[in-house]
């Protein structure tokens, strides 16, 4: 089973020009929640996270309500926030509008990809197909991310992506448990694989159809980590 936290220490959060340093703090956890760093029930403690990232305790409290106002966390009366767990109606509601979102952002951005852009795809498929084969999550799941956000940024829709990664918040938390699945592992990597076949023979349609495929079958093993029947 692959470990469900980092054991070593995140580089110091580098700051953006025009940034904040809450603004930094918002967007790596924000990027953390995503890629399922955070369990779904998991208590967020100020003091920890504040350590975790070497800033102090407001910027940290300031971003950790920010993301509860997005429903990416939850407060816990008297007990700071946590990272909220889905029922399976709530998140087969969430996989339905993932179809919709990321389904569009994938037709829409296989036809304008670069040859630069196609490149990076298929480096990130051997990297994830190593991962797999290692059973190594964290590595799986943030070149999973960057596959995605390269090809939805593709399509050129500010919009789309956006709705795109707040619904990626209401999922995120599960993603590690893909890995307690050892039937997940072998089957994981096979739409990225049809992505890139249908890339080479320019078929958006496919291209669509293989990122669909991609979610629904990761989706019908994270449901089964849900609340209720």
């Amino acid at each position: 089973m692959a470990e469900k936290k980092a054991k070593t220490k995140p580089p110091a959060l580098a700051r953006v020009a025009g940034s904040t340093q809450q603004d930094d703090c918002y967007q790596r956890l924000r990027q953390w929640v995503t890629v399922g760093r955070f369990l779904p029930g998991e208590r967020l403690k100020i003091r920890a996270v504040a350590a975790e990232l070497d800033v102090g305790l407001m910027p940290v409290r300031a971003a950790l309500q920010r993301l509860a106002a997005e429903g990416a966390l939850v407060n816990i009366p008297n007990a700071g926030v946590a990272v909220p767990s889905l029922s399976r109606a709530e998140f087969d509601d969430v996989l339905d509008m993932r179809l919709l979102l990321e389904g569009e952002a994938a037709e829409r951005g296989s036809l304008r990809l670069s040859a630069d852009e196609q490149l990076r795809l298929q480096r990130l498929d051997r990297r994830m197909a190593a991962a797999l084969a290692a059973a190594d999550a964290k590595a799986y799941l943030a070149d999973n991310e960057e596959f995605h956000l390269i090809l939805y940024r593709a399509a050129g829709s500010p919009t789309l992506l956006a709705l795109i990664e707040t619904v990626w918040l209401k999922v995120g938390p599960l993603s590690n448990q893909l890995f307690d699945h050892a039937d997940a592992l072998p089957v994981l990597n096979d739409a990225h694989d049809d992505v890139l076949t249908a890339l080479a023979r320019r078929d958006s349609a496919a291209v669509r159809r293989a990122i669909e495929r991609d979610l629904f079958v990761a989706g019908q093993f994270l449901r089964q980590a849900c609340k209720g029947r």
